[in-house]
């Protein structure tokens, strides 16, 4: 368990978080822009698969003590993302989803996403900035990121979507 600013935390997903995982991912809300509202069965071995390999790590969020979103952290290095902007080896991006649809809405996202992007900058020195690639059209998640202290880089034409290239920098944490 990760103990994140601002009373979250974070954990790395285990199979047995696949049930919930799948449920959030079938939401409305998430389903639009994931597109991975997935049986339980595969999203047990989409964990497996990530937490087994070194391009991503799938993480559970929470709020006092309450499971609320779902997080992959990854090194753009691996990540066909790589290809798309002038990436640095030590960049870390992200993905989030918040699952607990009580929960949307009420500024948990960009806690989160702060939050995350800070710990990732503080436990890797290496790491000048942290990415996110929301859909060009899912304004609400950019207008999370940018409430982050992320800055929009740009539009990035990728294979299943049209993305804003979200940055934070070291010098953002810094200041």
């Amino acid at each position: 368990m990760l103990h994140l600013d601002d009373g979250l935390d974070l954990r790395p997903a285990g199979a047995s978080d696949a049930a919930r995982i799948a449920l959030w991912m079938a939401q409305p809300h998430i389903r639009r822009w994931w597109h991975q509202d997935w049986s339980v069965e595969r999203w047990a071995q989409e964990i497996t698969r990530q937490t087994s390999g070194e391009h991503s790590v799938p993480c559970v969020a929470a709020v006092d003590e309450e499971d609320f979103g779902y997080v992959e952290l990854y090194r753009v290095r691996h990540d066909h993302l790589a290809e798309y902007y002038a990436s640095d080896e030590h960049d870390w991006g992200m993905h989030l989803a918040i699952g607990d649809v009580t929960r949307v809405g009420r500024g948990l996202g960009r806690r989160l996403i702060r939050a995350v992007a800070d710990a990732l900058l503080r436990a890797d020195p290496a790491c000048e900035r942290v990415v996110a690639e929301p859909d060009v059209q899912n304004t609400p998640s950019v207008r999370a990121f940018v409430a982050a202290g992320f800055v929009q880089q740009g539009e990035l034409q990728l294979p299943d979507k049209t993305a804003v290239l979200m940055v934070r920098t070291r010098t953002t944490l810094e200041a």
